[in-house]
């Protein structure tokens, strides 16, 4: 049965509502004509995963099946033929509204890709490769939606939000990554702190993280904060009426980091989760923060005087 335009937004909408409460608070803060676009972007990353991710009682060559033929479709639909699917019609719209650069769809459907062989990940270069597709191209997939009085000098710092927000969420779930037989951090990180995958394993096992690997961790979390410092110029380049949504989300992911920080870098012992008083706190103040304001961006991006961390290079 044929899907409505409005339809399938609100379908994009829904799938946002459930699984992305952090980003759907801060896309609140958008004018309404903007939301649905976004949403539109969230419903295609998300039925994406889903795909990779949430069908794992199918065998690895069957998801990657599943994930060639809706890559087919919407490919095709780019190309102007009918879709069925009932998610395709927003997101199809959303990228012909805004010429959005097909480029990027085309990074992030590799990267997913990636998910159904790739276990690990030797060198940090090597993971940055994975999140140009799986985050930085989100981040530029976004720009066009939200606006910006300079889009050039925006792209580079919405590339590094995207790495920082993925690197985020590889701290906070490594346990969960673990399950799904995949290590996102570095294997070179791993033999920096001598720990090992089954280490990993076994902290994850008893819900308690060991000495190296709080070590680890906050190395890892040093490398997110300084993918946000990088992203911090790019917020007030955006058109005003975005910058309270992404200095929402900003904040919000950052407090993440800040969780793990507060629990000891321990993130087998618990899931960081930002409470949720902080969340309407945060989203409140950045709607009384004037446009154009700078970013403070969570943390510093290395802890210095521990040994653990060096400087990290941003691409």
């Amino acid at each position: 049965m044929e899907t409505s335009l409005g339809q399938s937004y609100e379908r994009c909408r829904e799938l946002h509502r459930r699984h992305g409460r952090t980003y759907y608070l801060a896309t609140r803060l958008l004018p309404a004509w903007k939301r649905r676009h976004v949403h539109a972007l969230y419903g295609f990353t998300r039925y994406a995963d889903e795909i990779v991710d949430r069908t794992e009682e199918l065998s690895a060559p069957v998801r990657s099946a599943r994930l060639a033929d809706w890559s087919e479709r919407f490919l095709a639909g780019l190309a102007g033929e009918p879709v069925t699917d009932p998610l395709l019609p927003a997101v199809l719209h959303t990228i012909a509204v805004f010429d959005l650069d097909r480029a990027d769809f085309a990074a992030f459907l590799r990267s997913m890709a990636m998910d159904l062989t790739v276990t690990g990940y030797p060198r940090y270069d090597d993971l940055l490769d994975y999140m140009a597709g799986s985050a930085a191209a989100i981040g530029t997939m976004m720009l066009p939606i939200l606006g910006s009085t300079d889009p050039v000098a925006a792209r580079e710092p919405a590339r590094q939000l995207g790495f920082a927000f993925q690197l985020t969420n590889f701290v906070r779930d490594v346990a969960e990554d673990l399950d799904r037989g995949r290590i996102y951090l570095p294997a070179e990180d791993l033999a920096r702190f001598g720990v090992s995958p089954a280490d990993l394993v076994t902290a994850a096992r008893e819900r308690r993280a060991t000495p190296p690997i709080r070590q680890l961790i906050e190395y890892e979390v040093g490398r997110a904060r300084a993918h946000y410092v990088a992203a911090a110029p790019g917020v007030p380049l955006l058109a005003p009426a975005s910058q309270s949504c992404i200095r929402t989300a900003y904040l919000l992911y950052g407090g993440i980091l800040d969780e793990v920080v507060a629990a000891g870098y321990d993130v087998f012992a618990g899931r960081a989760v930002v409470p949720g008083r902080r969340r309407l706190a945060v989203a409140a103040r950045a709607l009384l923060t004037p446009a154009g304001s700078p970013v403070v961006a969570p943390g510093a991006p290395l802890r210095a005087g521990r040994g653990i961390a060096e400087p990290v290079a941003i691409p």
